[in-house]
């Protein structure tokens, strides 16, 4: 395993911010995993370092095939990871919205720009993210319809889901998208919690994407099977949303199974306590997603429900 120093930005009042890599093996430039972009996102920061002492024991091993390289990006922001704040503390942009960055720009283009050109020419590109909405998936493969995308590849991580939607205009200044626009397969690993470690859903990710490694011939380890994964599109998904704001109690977890008319979760009076609104399933299927919003306002998402295939054809 090597150390490498990624991109160094100095700081007037703290020690230079750094991004260091850890690199596996020589040769091609086979999978580079990108970690914790935000402030926040302390499980994909866990599941990275968990990433680490396994491929630094399997290199050790001798599991590594020879020929190819694996470099593992715990945290591309730790100022932000350092103050708990999700965005930039200065001007609260994103660096996920900065690609393929600008090496004279914004503090956080300058960001994304040393850490893209340092991404270029990988085979296959990871990156664990968090959504947008604070809640929970079900652990699975993210990926944006593209000319370049590979949904079939994205398989052979072993998840139950491989979900493809077609981008916004936003989503292109997004590692994900850059990274296909310039020959690299991408994909997005999301898995339960953000700001907590949930070590259930770590340990799934960090076998997913051994399992894709070993089934793209880098790795030459034992390691469990997975499941035969589904492809989804935006419209398999069905939200519910809250009818009302007030203080949310949320009674099913990702992966539940329920039926049309099932209490999912109580929207509560924030002064008197009682039930203001009911939340019930929209349909018949499985809980994709479920928010971890304490307070949440009118019409916000607060479950994504994957239907049944029966009700999907309807």
């Amino acid at each position: 395993m090597r150390r490498i120093r990624i991109f160094e930005m100095p700081s007037l009042y703290r020690e230079p911010m750094v991004i260091t890599g850890y690199r596996f093996g020589k040769g091609e430039k086979s999978a580079a995993i990108v970690g914790a972009m935000r402030g926040n996102e302390i499980q994909q920061l866990y599941i990275c370092s968990q990433l680490v002492r396994r491929l630094k024991m399997l290199e050790k091993e001798g599991l590594l095939t020879a020929g190819h390289a694996v470099e593992v990006i715990p945290c591309v922001n730790p100022s932000s990871v350092n103050i708990g704040k999700r965005f930039w503390a200065m001007d609260d942009t994103d660096v996920n919205r900065m690609f393929p960055g600008y090496d004279k720009g914004e503090t956080t283009q300058r960001i994304a720009s040393g850490l893209f050109q340092h991404l270029i020419g990988w085979k296959w590109g990871i990156q664990f993210a968090s959504f947008y909405i604070r809640g929970d998936f079900v652990p699975h493969v993210r990926m944006m319809s593209t000319d370049w995308s590979d949904a079939q590849t994205a398989c052979d991580f072993g998840l139950p889901y491989v979900f493809v939607r077609d981008p916004l205009p936003i989503d292109t200044t997004t590692l994900n998208y850059n990274w296909q626009i310039w020959d690299t397969r991408a994909y997005t690993i999301f898995t339960s919690e953000t700001d907590r470690i949930d070590v259930v859903s770590a340990e799934i990710a960090v076998n997913a994407v051994l399992r894709f490694l070993v089934r793209r011939g880098v790795l030459s380890c034992q390691v469990q099977k997975g499941v035969s994964s589904e492809q989804l599109r935006d419209d398999d998904i069905v939200n519910a949303h809250a009818a009302a704001a007030g203080i949310f109690r949320c009674l099913v977890k990702p992966g539940d199974l329920v039926r049309k008319d099932d209490l999912l979760g109580e929207i509560l009076d924030p002064g008197e306590g009682h039930v203001l609104r009911e939340v019930r399933s929209p349909g018949q299927g499985c809980v994709f997603f479920a928010c971890r919003d304490a307070l949440v306002m009118q019409r916000q998402i607060l479950f994504g429900l994957k239907l049944s295939a029966d009700q999907a054809a309807e």
